[in-house]
């Protein structure tokens, strides 16, 4: 019977010209007879196509829609009907039916779909499970979905239904009794479809978010996790599971979450969910996404990364309904509902991404796992494996991370007991009361035990020598001068005014009438009514108060009412005031009082360091800056010692005493804040330039502060000291742009400082302080030493310095010392020029002290200081000489007053090109110019390609040189050029000159002077050598080495004097120089007088040389 209805099956295939018989052909006899059998068969026989209906919400679920449903059963129906073991029945075809995210629209949708498919595969919203069964029992047609919540006994009475998944529900219990968490809740999006999950959830008693996994796009997800992040919910109290994820496959193996990247409150929120998604041990989703692209199976424009891993779901679904029917018509059983599902059982497929199996009641086993965060990256790891048959958890490698290491509590087994009610064989009334009757005796002695320990503490903080708190009667607010009708009047005027309206600290300590000190007249009558009988008059930056006569500054902290001081603040304010130096403020200890909480500092009457840098009255010098600075370094170096970073350095935090010594304050502040446990205000961008990138970038990392962000911040208040101005006042950008700029490089966004402001090496300091890779930037130690080396180990003086100016103004010599001063640095200047255009400049890299025999920077500052130098050995080096063609004969024809007219118009033609080089003139002797490059700065082997190309520029530029009183006479150069080692040093004391020896200098020397070959006449050579430049071997191996185009003719073996012949080459250009260059002249009659042709010389000069070489000419 089944080969038979076997070989029917085969004959409807054939006689439908199906495709996957589209070859076969028989005699028309045979088919006739076919014909006839076809005939006699009874009309109930089953259709040879068996249409697939995939049911779900493809057009309104944006996030659905990215399964990509279409490809994913294409993909299926394809590959079954290649499948041997599957396509010997039917031939699979589908249909997708989108399914209306309102649940009424969605059933009515089911009940017009009878028409459209042989079964479905769905629905997705449980609210149409229900009719879904109840209609696929009508009409008798399998009805496989995932979605549906529905439990064993209702699947059984409907007959025609199936689970391609096991029931998320249970896979959920499975994990919540591992851990023992029996209190849960349901949280669901908005969307029907989510709410009919959650209400099938609730009536199973899990927890769960029903909603899109934020790590797919779901924004209500991400909102959830980010409110509950808000409310301290996700610090390990409560732990999230995601719903969706049980329905397919979350890819982890090398998948990266970027979202959890770029928001970091999302990243924190996320440490508490715990991922309950189906297993693809060998094969990820992606990947064998890509994979079937890649074998064009998949549409090759959809985006692996974007697609959602419901594909495979989807995918898995129509194979095992595929399964099941094959079974089914193996089984020789009528293919219909509910023998399909009946057919469910004992069998395996390969799913899109991972096996797919059935037991002997045919539920589906598909591996399961439990993912989660390491609470840093962007990955999710796998922790447990779920066994749902055997009801419990394996662990696979990888430790669940719980937020700040700490678990949700565990609750009793008995809750996961059915059989017994959870109250331990007590009675649940007396167990309550006992539960009541502990809550109360622990909550007395918590409250005993507090209000003693408080009592002992305050009365530690309030008397004795460690004193710390202070109060209205500690302080005394001064009135300096006013009546009290006065300032009650100032009061009151005051009160209708913001802060912004007060003065400034820099003008209370000039102005003693300012009523911006606030005066305390408490009556006791109201004190005992407990009310405050003031306001205290904090301005933006504190309150100037009184303490033994003392004036302190008072700074407030953020917030309306501070009832105690906590504890930890206390420990935290002690450490602070443990820091004693000069260059930092002093703490003192806490105003406490009336609900005002402050710290109490010792009090700077100068007022901060940017009142003093905007105060254009007050003139500051180098001298003046450097010292604030260097006090600023100090201070800043105690702080680092002491592993204290500031986190909060910037120019108002730096005060300056009366003896304008800076001093820094504010350190620690932000410790006290969250001892305090007081939110800190969100800071306006203006307050952030001194903020280093790293720390805009990580907010966490900027409340606390690191070393690095305080040598930036360093290097931002020395831009404001030079310039006198706010940071980054050069820049035309408002502070937000600004401030982003800075977070997010490139292009990298740095103040601009001019040289003339600061010392060159100030300057160098100060960008090395601000650079982006906080690695890359000093420490405080070094910015010390270098800032020493600025000022050469002087100790400056601010009092003595006050004076003197002060003695300027009163008799009126500023502008005459400033002008003197002035001359002396333009001589000072021209001095140094002058010594650096006749010796060595100083070399451009800094110098290891350490590591140089002598501690100066140029030859020129060793000289002036009397000391010797040493002579230095360059291993190679590339020497240039060259002189001028027939120069005695040119200067018999001219005036002495002419002669050097020429030498100075030619050579300084010479030294503008040279400037543009990496090369040092070394001397001019006569007509002859030597260059060297290689020394005195070493650049590896790039001196013979730097002097080439100098040689090839002035080579060019001669070619249109000429004489002011000869313009008729052509001037002609000759080059020679060689490379080797040298040595060079300073000889003599008196008009030293900086000379170079060794056989290097003789033989580039002779490379100048040798004539074109060994059996020519020197008059011939000195002619045929003009226009050319003459390179020794060694030179060109360099050359060559240097792959830079370098054009190079073999002139031959040339005779060298003492040194023998060798081959030598003319230098003749180099790809991509475009400069003309003179021809060299051939010799021709009548060349002589070294070269200069007298048809080239004019009659009047003609006859002068006449008269000055009678015979010769």
């Amino acid at each position: 019977m089944i080969l038979a209805q076997f070989d029917f099956h085969s004959f409807l295939l054939r006689l439908s010209n199906h495709p996957r018989w589209g070859c076969y052909r028989r005699p028309r006899r045979r088919a006739l007879l076919l014909w006839l059998l076809f005939l006699c068969l009874p009309c109930c026989i089953q259709a040879t196509t068996f249409k697939v209906g995939v049911m779900g919400p493809w057009n309104c679920d944006s996030i659905y829609a990215r399964a990509y449903p279409d490809a994913a059963a294409s993909l299926a129906v394809s590959r079954i009907n290649k499948d041997p073991t599957l396509n010997q029945g039917y031939w699979f075809d589908y249909v997708l039916l989108n399914e209306d995210c309102q649940s009424s629209r969605a059933m009515v949708g089911f009940v017009n779909s009878e028409r459209y498919a042989s079964g479905f595969v769905g629905p997705v919203n449980p609210a149409t499970c229900e009719a879904a069964g109840l209609l696929g029992k009508a009409w008798n047609k399998p009805i496989f979905s995932w979605s549906c919540l529905t439990d064993d006994a209702e699947v059984e009475r409907y007959g025609t239904f199936a689970r391609p998944l096991p029931q998320a529900s249970a896979v959920l219990y499975t994990v919540l009794k591992y851990f023992r968490w029996a209190h849960v809740a349901v949280i669901t999006s908005a969307q029907d479809l989510w709410v009919e999950v959650g209400e099938g959830l609730a009536d199973s008693l899990l927890i769960v978010m029903c909603m899109h996994s934020v790590l797919l796009g779901g924004e209500e997800q991400q909102i959830l996790l980010e409110k509950a992040e808000d409310m301290k919910m996700t610090d390990g109290t409560y732990v999230f599971i995601p719903y969706d994820a049980l329905t397919f496959s979350m890819p982890y193996q090398k998948e990266a979450y970027t979202m959890l990247d770029d928001n970091i409150k999302l990243r924190l929120a996320y440490d508490a969910v715990l991922t309950i998604t189906i297993d693809s041990p060998e094969l990820s989703f992606r990947e064998a996404f890509r994979e079937a692209q890649e074998k064009r199976e998949i549409p090759s424009h959809l985006d692996a990364d974007k697609a959602h891993p419901l594909f495979g779901t989807i995918f898995n679904s129509i194979y095992f309904l595929a399964k099941a029917v094959e079974s089914t018509r193996k089984a020789g059983k009528w293919v219909m509902g509910t023998s399909i599902v009946e057919n469910t059982k004992d069998f395996e497929l390969e799913g899109f991404s991972q096996p797919v199996s059935t037991d002997e009641y045919g539920d589906a086993v598909v591996p399961y796992i439990i993912l989660d965060t390491d609470g840093r990256g962007n990955r999710l790891w796998r922790t447990y494996s779920v066994d749902v048959a055997a009801d419990t958890l394996r662990y696979v490698g990888h430790s669940i991370h719980w937020p700040h290491s700490s678990s949700p509590d565990s609750d009793s087994n008995c809750w996961f007991d059915s059989v017994n009610i959870c109250s331990g064989g007590i009675d649940a009334g007396f167990v309550f009361l006992i539960f009541l009757m502990i809550i109360a005796l622990t909550a007395l002695g918590t409250v005993l035990a507090f209000y003693l320990r408080r009592q002992f503490q305050h009365a530690q903080l309030m008397k004795g020598p460690n004193k710390i708190v202070l109060t209205m009667d500690d302080l005394t607010f001064i009135n300096t001068g006013n009546s009290k009708k006065k300032m009650n009047d100032s009061h009151a005027s005051l009160g209708g005014k913001s802060m912004a309206d007060l003065k400034s600290l820099k003008s209370v300590a000039a102005h003693p009438d300012n009523t911006n000190i606030a005066v305390a007249e408490v009556d006791e009558k109201q004190k005992a009514c407990n009310h405050l009988p003031l306001l205290l008059l904090f301005n933006n930056q504190g309150l100037l108060a009184a303490v033994q006569g003392d004036w302190v500054w008072l700074k407030k902290f953020p917030g309306e009412q501070h009832t105690e001081i906590k504890p930890a603040t206390k420990t935290a304010f002690c450490k602070l005031r443990d820091l004693r130096h000069e260059n930092i403020n002093l703490f003192l200890g806490f105003f406490h009082d009336y609900g005002i909480f402050a710290i109490v500092s010792e009090h700077c009457t100068r007022g901060s360091l940017e009142d003093l840098i905007h105060n254009k009255d007050m003139k500051l010098d180098w001298m003046f800056k450097s010292s604030l600075l260097l006090d600023l370094i100090k201070g800043m170096k105690y702080l680092h010692y002491h592993d204290f970073p500031h986190g909060r350095l910037k120019s108002r935090n730096c005060v300056v005493d009366s003896r304008f010594v800076l001093k820094v304050t504010d350190h620690g502040y932000n410790e006290l804040l969250e001892a305090q446990k007081i939110p800190r205000a969100p800071m306006k961008p203006e307050e952030r330039f001194w903020t280093a990138p790293e720390l805009l970038r990580d907010p966490s990392l900027e409340r606390k502060g690191t070393f690095k962000g305080d040598v930036y911040s360093i290097s931002i208040i020395i831009q404001e000291v030079i310039c006198r101005a706010p940071p980054f006042c050069m820049l035309d950008m408002s502070p937000e742009e600004i401030i982003s700029k800075v977070e997010k490089p490139p292009p990298l966004c740095r103040p601009s400082v001019s040289v003339d402001q600061a010392p060159v090496e100030c300057i160098q300091l100060m960008k090395q302080c601000w650079s982006e890779q906080p690695e890359k930037r000093p420490n405080i130690n070094q910015i010390f030493d270098q800032f020493k080396k600025i000022n050469k180990g002087r100790k400056t003086n601010i009092i003595d310095s006050m004076l003197r100016m002060l003695e300027q103004y009163s008799s009126n010599l500023e502008d005459l010392i400033r002008e003197r001063t002035e001359e002396l640095e333009v001589e000072k200047q021209k001095t140094d020029k002058l010594l650096t255009q006749m010796l060595p400049p100083p070399k451009e890299k800094l110098i290891d002290m350490s590591a140089c025999c002598h501690p100066f920077s140029s030859v020129a500052e060793a000289l002036k200081t009397g000391a010797p130098v040493e002579p230095e050995y360059f291993e190679e080096v590339t020497l240039y000489f060259s002189d001028i063609v027939g120069f005695t004969t040119i200067s018999a024809m001219s005036e002495p007053i002419e002669v050097v007219d020429l030498l100075n118009d030619l050579y300084t033609l010479f030294d503008a090109i040279i400037g543009s080089h990496d090369v040092y003139k070394v001397e001019t002797i006569g007509d002859a110019y030597m260059v060297a490059s290689g020394l005195p700065n070493r650049n590896g082997n790039r001196h013979a390609g730097e002097i080439a190309n100098m040689s090839l520029d002035i080579l060019s530029a001669v070619g249109s040189f000429k004489m002011r009183h000869m313009p008729e006479v052509p001037v002609r150069i000759r080059i020679g050029l060689h490379s080797g080692p040298c040595v060079a040093g300073v000889v003599g004391l008196t008009m030293p000159r900086y000379c170079l020896f060794g056989d290097t200098v003789n033989t580039a020397s002779r490379m100048e002077s040798t004539g074109l070959q060994a059996s020519s006449t020197s008059l011939s050579s000195v002619a045929l050598a003009a226009y050319r430049i003459h390179v020794n071997i060694r030179t060109v191996e360099i050359l060559h080495s240097l792959k830079e185009g370098f054009k190079l003719d073999c002139r031959g073996k040339t005779e060298l004097k003492g040194k023998g012949i060798e081959d030598t080459y003319w230098l003749t250009g180099r790809e991509g120089f475009n400069k003309p260059i003179p021809t060299p002249p051939d010799l021709l009659p009548g060349a002589s007088n070294h070269g200069i042709n007298m048809d080239e010389i004019p009659e009047s000069r003609r006859k002068k040389l006449q008269k000055a070489r009678p015979g010769q000419t």
